[in-house]
């Protein structure tokens, strides 16, 4: 059976943003030291970090400041971060370098090609995916990075027992999450309280905005069993 194609959904949306001099120093300074360029070859994960742990893939990881704060913290893990954005990327890169992130590496390329492209099927230990657009007005629904046919991507590409985490504070989003995840058979939800943050994931500056405003924050764990 022939494998479905996801790609009119895009992990992103286009944003044309001014680096900064910082930003841009860390794009030419670091890019060849810490980014993975995009290709055809699959990701060989053991020689891109030159040791052995657990394979983690973020997709949109905005400016950088969480990503780099979890891969601070899980260090025994590895972690491919994924955007396009060249001010996050460069900011990112900064980060990197400053906390001397060995475990930490960027592709700057649309999220969905790199799994379908890059990433051997159940490869990956996990999936983080911090407040992705929600695309709230109900025609633009469709738009939406977490669809049936993305599931049934990293249903491919999750080893057995690895799990995808999921956080956002867009109420409707929440449920249409949950919904999706219902329909597959292989996930179950590690903790019903959703409203529970795992210990890893530290508050970004975009949900404490969306805090102060009242927004409820959910944290989907889903596990593939």
């Amino acid at each position: 059976m022939p494998k479905s194609k996801i790609r009119p959904i895009r992990s992103y949306v286009l944003r044309q943003g001014r680096l900064t001099k910082n930003q841009a120093e860390g794009i030419r300074a670091f890019s060849s030291l810490y980014t993975i360029p995009f290709g055809n070859s699959v990701l060989n994960w053991d020689a891109i970090f030159n040791s052995k742990g657990k394979k983690i893939i973020e997709i949109g990881f905005g400016m950088g400041h969480t990503t780099a704060i979890i891969a601070e913290t899980l260090s025994n893990s590895n972690f491919i971060a994924i955007d396009v954005y060249s001010p996050g990327v460069g900011n990112l890169l900064n980060k990197i370098k400053d906390k001397n992130l060995k475990n930490l590496k960027i592709i700057q390329h649309d999220a969905v090609e790199v799994l379908e492209e890059m990433t051997l099927d159940e490869s990956l230990d996990a999936l983080h995916i911090f407040f992705p657009d929600p695309w709230h007005k109900k025609r633009h629904n469709k738009r939406r990075l977490i669809q049936e046919p993305f599931l049934e991507l990293i249903s491919r590409k999750l080893k057995k027992q690895g799990y995808i985490h999921i956080a956002t504070d867009w109420e409707d989003y929440a449920n249409w999450i949950i919904e999706i995840f219902k329909k597959n058979e292989i996930y179950q939800a590690k903790n019903i309280d959703f409203s529970k943050k795992p210990s890893y994931r530290p508050k970004t500056k975009y949900e404490n905005r969306g805090v102060n405003l009242g927004h409820q924050v959910w944290d989907m764990v889903f596990i593939k069993s």
